[in-house]
């Protein structure tokens, strides 16, 4: 199952050649000629739901949107993966969207409105429905009110109720508007509470330093100097300490996306891979003490980084769920994302785990940092 945020994400799309810097666009009062919008669902259930759906997976996507115009677009593209008879309709919210603005060559903005992720709780998602699964993977809490009001409380709920039952958790973050509400909240607490209740944690390196040392992520900013910040981070200098005090809060299976460098991953001890649930169907001597940083692959175009993390998550949680060995999976994670990127949209780029083997055996190039 795939549950949390979910959304319609609407996508301006900049012609071919226009200028590499944000500020060139963002001046008040000018009109920026543009090609046709595309329009999909986005969100983690979306994202990393569907991705997953096309990878062959069995799985249940479920989300909450409103009645109205953006949720009968939303279910419409449910539809035709099959995917939306677990999708939560009410009919006193609104359906949250994103403007996803992605010059060429610019690391992606958000404009986000929350709509009816706000209200989803542990009751949204039907007892029934937990009967029978391997793998509960949950997206994007800090875009979900109930999910982080109150230190966190029914984040910590749901996924200690999931894992209870023998379910291995998967948990993905997303990054915090600093001015909203959930801005004020002690990420480093939340974390804190959850994470001995999550398997497998997979969070890009700006969320999780956000989270858990915002002296570091104030420091990368400068660095960065209004650049891509994963182009400024170093492996054991940046992403190491941070990776440290992930393990030490719970987490058993690290993934920390790094965009365009990477991706860092590391498994604890044998005694700790042990303790994820045998749904997940984990080989523990194999798994243990694993770690490493994988170059991303070379894309044969950028189009939009928009779900390229999203796909990643579900091509990583596939193969491990397939019994893959971990750096296969990583590299199948890279791999996805590095396609994914090649389209405007989260899902049209995404190939079955075999045709990014085969990609891969034939040469595939990986980025040189």
């Amino acid at each position: 199952m795939v549950a949390g945020h979910l959304c319609l994400d609407i996508t301006p799309v900049f012609p071919p050649g226009k200028s590499q810097n944000l500020s060139d666009y963002l001046i008040p009062g000018k009109l920026i000629q543009m090609d046709p919008a595309t329009i999909h669902t986005g969100g983690a259930v979306a994202n990393t739901g569907l991705a997953l759906k096309k990878l062959g997976a069995d799985v249940r996507l479920v989300g909450k949107i409103g009645k109205d115009a953006f949720g009968d677009l939303v279910l419409g593209i449910m539809r035709k993966y099959g995917a939306d008879q677990d999708v939560v309709v009410d009919e006193k919210d609104n359906t949250s969207y994103t403007i996803v603005v992605a010059p060429p060559g610019v690391d992606r903005i958000f404009l986000h409105s929350p709509g009816a992720n706000d209200s989803f709780g542990t009751e949204d998602i039907p007892e029934e429905k937990l009967s029978d699964l391997s793998l509960f993977h949950f997206g994007y809490p800090a875009t979900m009110k109930r999910m982080y009001k109150g230190g966190g409380a029914e984040l910590l709920h749901m996924l200690k109720k999931v894992r209870e039952k023998g379910i291995a958790v998967s948990l993905d973050l997303v990054a915090v508007d600093e001015e909203s509400e959930a801005g004020k909240e002690d990420w480093g607490q939340i974390l804190a509470d959850v994470l001995p209740y999550v398997d497998f944690f997979v969070p890009s390196a700006e969320e999780l330093c956000y989270m858990l040392d915002h002296d570091r992520y104030e420091t990368w900013m400068k660095r960065a100097d209004g650049k891509d910040v994963t182009e400024i981070l170093n492996v054991e200098e940046d992403i190491r300490p941070l990776a440290d005090q992930a393990m030490k809060l719970g987490a058993k299976v690290l993934l920390i996306k790094c965009g365009a460098s990477g991706m860092y991953y590391r498994a604890g001890a044998k005694e700790v891979i042990q303790k994820i649930p045998k749904a997940a169907g984990l080989d523990a001597d194999g798994w243990a003490g694993k770690e490493g940083f994988f170059q991303s692959y070379v894309p044969k175009r950028v189009r939009s980084g928009a779900g390229a993390g999203d796909s990643s998550i579900a091509a990583f949680l596939c193969a491990a769920l397939r019994g893959y060995p971990m750096e296969q999976c990583v590299s199948l994670a890279a791999a996805e994302g590095a396609s994914c990127v090649e389209e405007f949209d989260a899902l049209s780029g995404i190939k079955t785990l075999e045709e990014l083997e085969a990609k891969i055996k034939s040469g595939w190039k990986q980025r040189k940092f």
